[in-house]
């Protein structure tokens, strides 16, 4: 049972106890992410969680990792298009070391210019070498074509240009001005006591940032195209649609769809088009959600004398789902959700991770049982519904390879429906 505890500057503090365990995981997760960015700084959102690992008032980064891994213990960060997390997992006697590493490197981390010059190094190393992972990029191509000109669409890493030449005060500033304890939530599941938590939390968290600025722009999604003729094995394809935000009321129904559609080798897209038919090493369905937006897509990877074969049947298998859906389909995929809810339950830091989430999207922890009851409430009707409606819409094309035999987007368009 999880406990929340709201300080007077609005920091929320959320515990899990697990009764058997002798570890916890805890964290600072922050409601700010890559889309509180402006063009001129895109990248800074995540060059500043590099940042906070490179040296406090009272630590350089040797003594950062030290403090944590000398105990065994591991940190960690990760920033996405929304939210930028901070974390440990330790012993549950050495969470006192957590607490003492995760909130002075959001209270008092100094941006050293040096620092900040080699970590621009490393980031430009990590952009490269996205940049040679053809199945990573297609991603974001998609997206920036999907969300043109907005926020929504830009690289969580940056351009090298930009990141090349981002200073140490912009760094600052965009903690300063969007880092705030009301956007805030420190979460930690384990071995774990509350009372004792929050005070220790008290007491560290006296100099948080208190930045108020809310730059955020709402999702606009768009048709786009990108390619990119390059000399390859395979292509890498992404054809994908506008989803749904978390908060509509078909997010189950649509993740129903997806995993049946294309959720592991019994979906009907690795049956038809890699087993049936050899076209695909690789071929799978996601639906990703964010706060005012989504997304749903189809990834693979095929040859460049397949593509031809390919696309007419992918878009064979999205237009007729939606009539052939049957109620095999739906409870297994239902049952693949439920199953993932409660094997995520077992783990502490998923259960931390999740609690913070729910905490900053929804604004309240949402229990299993409730989850379970709208996963039941998942209907044939529901999932047909939704997939009509998805697929139905202006579809967003990335593709990598060697392209000369594959269609234009507004062929492939006029297939669906």
């Amino acid at each position: 049972m999880q406990k929340i505890t709201e300080l007077d500057n609005g920091l929320r503090i959320v515990t899990q106890n697990m009764p058997g365990l002798e570890t916890v995981s805890m964290g600072i997760w922050n409601y700010v992410g890559g889309r509180d960015e402006t063009k001129e700084v895109n990248g800074v959102a995540h060059l500043l969680e590099h940042m906070a690992f490179k040296g406090t008032k009272t630590r350089n980064a040797l003594q950062i990792a030290e403090t944590i891994e000398n105990v065994g213990g591991d940190i960690n960060a990760y920033t996405s298009k929304e939210i930028t997390a901070y974390y440990v997992k330790l012993l549950a006697d050495d969470l006192p070391y957590g607490i003492d590493i995760l909130t002075d490197i959001l209270q008092n981390s100094t941006f050293a210019e040096e620092e900040l010059n080699r970590e621009r190094g490393v980031i430009i190393q990590e952009i490269g070498m996205y940049l040679d992972t053809p199945d990573d990029m297609i991603f974001d191509y998609w997206q920036e074509k999907a969300y043109p000109n907005q926020p929504m669409g830009r690289s969580i890493l940056g351009k090298t240009d930009i990141i090349k030449n981002i200073s140490r005060e912009e760094v600052k500033s965009f903690m300063m001005n969007h880092y705030n304890p009301n956007k805030m939530i420190i979460s930690a599941a384990g071995k774990i006591n509350h009372d004792e938590f929050v005070e220790s939390i008290k007491k560290a968290c006296t100099n948080l940032p208190s930045g108020h600025l809310n730059s955020r722009v709402k999702a606009d999604y768009k048709s786009g195209e990108y390619r990119e003729d390059k000399k390859l094995e395979q292509i890498h394809l992404l054809l994908g649609f506008e989803g749904l935000d978390y908060h509509h009321d078909d997010f189950y129904s649509l993740l129903v769809y997806s995993s049946l559609l294309g959720g592991g080798m019994s979906s009907r897209l690795f049956q038809e088009i890699r087993e049936k038919r050899g076209l695909v090493y690789g071929i799978s369905s996601f639906s990703s959600s964010y706060t005012d937006t989504g997304v749903f897509g189809i990834y693979c990877g095929t040859g460049e004398n397949q593509i031809q074969e390919l696309i007419p049947v992918l878009c064979n298998e999205l237009n007729n789902s939606p009539n052939s859906i049957t109620e095999k389909e739906i409870n297994r995929g239902k049952a693949q959700l439920k199953a993932s809810l409660m094997m995520g339950r077992e783990s502490a830091f998923r259960r931390c991770e999740s609690a913070a989430r729910q905490l900053l999207v929804f604004n309240r922890i949402i229990e299993p049982s409730e989850t379970i009851k709208k996963i039941d409430l998942v209907s044939k009707e529901t999932v047909q519904n939704i997939s009509r409606k998805i697929v139905s819409g202006p579809i967003t094309i990335s593709s990598i390879g060697p392209l000369s035999k594959l269609e234009n987007l507004d062929k492939i368009q006029t297939r669906l429906n």
